[in-house]
């Protein structure tokens, strides 16, 4: 049972694989299947990477939560799991791009990836000098507002996959909604941004 953890990190992973090659499959981007690829096929790819997506975000919390209640933190699952958030938000991100113009989802994304990536930088840098930096409570917020907000993104963009009533109020709402959850997390992703860089600024000048 105290692997279960390790192995619900590891099946993101996989997910979020999966999810992206699904997307750039319903994209055309896979040769040879790309020219044989027949429209219910296209959407039954959509689905399932927008499936497969939202069960990867659910073991997000599922596998921090047993390793406490299991007492079963290890370094790999300390090491995995906020590697398997950024594979899953990055490839939920490329994959969205993929469903065609997202104008309005260009610059918030894009403002995620930024911060994802500088953190990261940080984290390898700051663990050479010894300095660790702790996953704050916003910051566990801010993945699970990204998750969601993606969530939602993924569903706008691939609307026709499942079969959902175009051009009514529901549509526009959801949008809405969608969009607004993005720059929330958009915001929140870059204040922990700079709390991260606050912190190893001033651990490294001390």
């Amino acid at each position: 049972m105290k692997a279960l953890p390790n192995i619900l990190t590891g099946s993101r992973l996989v997910m979020a694989l999966f999810m992206f090659v699904a997307f750039a499959a319903a994209a055309g981007a896979v040769p040879y299947y790309a020219n044989r690829l027949e429209p219910e096929a296209q959407f039954a790819l959509q689905r399932w990477a927008v499936y497969a997506f939202i069960v990867a975000a659910i073991t997000d919390f599922f596998d921090g939560w047993l390793a406490r209640k299991l007492d079963a933190e290890t370094v790999w699952g300390a090491i995995l799991d906020p590697i398997g958030d950024k594979v899953l938000v990055c490839g939920a991100i490329l994959g969205l791009m993929s469903l065609g113009p997202q104008p309005m989802v260009v610059l918030p994304a894009g403002l995620i990836l930024f911060r994802e990536f500088t953190v990261s930088a940080l984290r390898e840098v700051g663990a050479g000098k010894g300095v660790k930096l702790p996953v704050t409570l916003l910051a566990k917020w801010k993945t699970t507002i990204q998750l969601t907000a993606l969530a939602m993104e993924l569903i706008v963009a691939a609307w026709g996959a499942f079969s959902l009533p175009d051009g009514t109020v529901l549509r526009e709402v959801f949008e809405l909604g969608a969009h607004g959850m993005l720059w929330l997390a958009a915001v929140i992703t870059l204040i922990t941004g700079f709390q991260y860089w606050d912190q190893t600024r001033k651990a490294l000048s001390s």
